[in-house]
């Protein structure tokens, strides 16, 4: 049988469905797009907010005009939360947030029989968690695990404690030995993912917290970088920070929930936390963790919000400087206590949301200009628009020019057969943005210590990205370094320096050790030639800030 399948939502959402992806391969059927002819098409629905409810119905309908004879099914939060809407659809499969292996037998039984089924259940009284196939299709580079469902925090804007149901936990173990078998097929990240992550082990009653869960994980891991999901502020604490930095494979970016910077705003959403806690948070952190990347979630024009409240929420924003931002304006969730409260006008919600996103830009423009003289590893993912794009372990996206960049994940025992280094220098002079990068290639095991490679590169801080573009390397680049030279001086760029060493990580960009902004193509070939070390020079792009 040929599938489709459309997922919304969050990354709870996408990992269940490369869940069922993996499950209905391995039952021999066919995954094809969203947008070809299938004879069953499913719809993972979101129901976060009303307009979420509305993208559902939506892509649900247009299943039919893709193909009427096809088998059409839906599950996710929207089915959970609106059956009666669902049932009006002309589905044949509903289905809501739980038991993802009965709906697929229920697919696959709805494909022969043509009888509409229906599997819901009240998601309140779940109290085992449901343990999914982890990470995603072979040719992906990052990895997912859920570790939690469920949610009982019942904030006053939000339906998703009905929708997913109490906190539980996958049991430790199981994550150890999921990790592990992640690491083996090749996946270099994991993202530990969760309705509400900070509440691991709640439902244990063993002591059991999210950091137990993280030490366990970042062992099993191995090599394998571990990226957090949403964290509740206050599971930052002196131990958690304490021991988490220790965790080498720990990528140092953590999203805390903000939502408000308003004490008095805080207090209606029903949020657990004060102003004063999620500053505790931020400040232990940063004591902690190096350039620390903290990211957030803010809702703007929040029922009863004042301009006072919201001069305050853009002055704690500020104090916090965050490195990014989710900003939307709030949005009315039909059933929640919030949807009862005085509402503000559509206008009065967008302008605030464009003035925190004001703020927001300069933060993170601040945060990238922090980036400066530090090198980072980054995990390519995938090419778009004739670039390929990768995060560096802060979180930020890094677009880079270049060849067979995506590292390849294999599948026979767990080699992987390409990682990547991009490193990354930013400098900050007079205005302008220079930046240079160095790509260490092949595998890690196989770095040829004599190698010599020289790059050519031009770097922009654009669009909110650290943007690097490769024109050329190895011994084609020696070659015509003067020719490189004079166009880089005809484009006004720099010259610099520099000198790598192997590590147990392959190659890593070492310390700046010349700048040379007055000096020509073949002089900066001439010293690199006469160093007795392992070189690279690296012709340095100069351009203006395009952001």
């Amino acid at each position: 049988m040929r599938v489709a399948i459309y997922t919304l939502g969050c990354k709870v959402n996408q990992y269940e469905t490369q869940a069922m992806e993996q499950e209905l391969v391995r039952r021999g059927h066919t995954l094809v797009s969203f947008e070809e002819t299938a004879d069953a098409y499913i719809v993972n629905t979101c129901s976060v907010t009303a307009v979420s409810d509305k993208k559902s119905r939506q892509m649900i309908r247009r299943c039919r005009k893709l193909n009427e004879n096809a088998v059409v099914a839906a599950c996710g939060c929207y089915v959970q939360t609106h059956p009666d809407e669902a049932a009006g659809l002309e589905l044949d499969l509903i289905a809501g947030t739980g038991d993802r292996m009965a709906f697929l037998d229920l697919l696959e039984q709805a494909a022969h029989e043509k009888e509409p089924v229906t599997l819901l259940d009240d998601a309140l009284r779940r109290r085992q968690f449901e343990v999914l196939p982890a990470g995603g299709m072979a040719e992906r580079t990052r990895a997912m695990l859920k570790v939690e469902d469920g949610c009982v925090n019942f904030c006053t804007y939000c339906i998703i404690p009905y929708a997913r149901g109490p906190v539980r936990s996958l049991p430790l173990e199981t994550a150890a030995e999921q990790t592990r078998q992640l690491r083996q097929e090749g996946y270099q990240e994991l993202v530990l993912t969760g309705i509400e992550i900070s509440s691991w082990g709640h439902d244990l009653k063993d002591g059991s917290s999210f950091i137990d869960l993280l030490e366990t994980v970042s062992e099993a891991a191995g090599n394998m970088r571990i990226r957090l999901g949403s964290l509740e502020p206050r599971t930052i604490t002196e131990d958690f920070c304490r021991r988490a930095v220790k965790l080498s494979n720990l990528c140092p970016h953590f999203h805390l929930s903000l939502q408000s910077g308003c004490d008095e705003t805080l207090k209606r959403m029903n949020r657990k936390y004060d102003t004063a806690r999620f500053y505790e948070s931020m400040t232990l952190l940063r004591q902690y963790f190096d350039h620390v990347a903290v990211t957030t979630d803010l809702i703007t024009g929040f029922p009863g919000e004042t301009e006072e409240e919201f001069s305050q929420t853009l002055a704690f924003i500020e104090k916090c400087g965050f490195a990014a931002m989710h900003i939307f304006p709030y949005s009315i969730r039909p059933g929640t206590k919030a949807a009862a409260m005085p509402q503000l006008t559509a206008a009065v919600k967008e302008d605030r949301a464009a003035r925190a996103a004001q703020v927001a830009h300069r933060m993170h423009q601040a945060y990238l200009a922090g980036c400066v003289g530090k090198t980072y590893p980054v995990l390519f993912e995938q090419e778009k628009d004739g670039l390929y794009t990768g995060h560096a372990p802060n979180y930020m996206e890094v677009l880079a020019d270049g060849e067979q960049l995506h590292p390849v994940v294999g599948v026979d025992g767990g080699s992987v057969a390409r990682t990547l280094l991009l490193g990354l220098q930013l400098l900050l002079e007079g205005g302008e943005v220079h930046a240079d990068a160095l790509f260490a290639g092949d595998q890690l095991r196989e770095v040829d210590r004599e190698t010599e490679r020289i790059v050519e590169f031009e770097g922009v801080l654009a669009r909110n990205k650290l943007l690097a573009f490769a024109f050329g390397s190895g011994d084609h680049a020696v070659q015509q370094v003067d020719a490189r030279g004079e166009r880089a001086q005809e484009r006004g760029l720099l010259l610099l320096d520099h000198f790598f060493d192997q590590s147990l990580l392959g190659l890593q960009l070492g310390e700046l050790a010349a700048h040379l902004p007055d000096q020509s193509g073949n002089q900066a070939a001439e010293r690199r030639l006469g160093k007795a070390e392992v070189g690279v020079a690296v012709a340095h792009g100069a351009a203006q800030d395009a952001a």
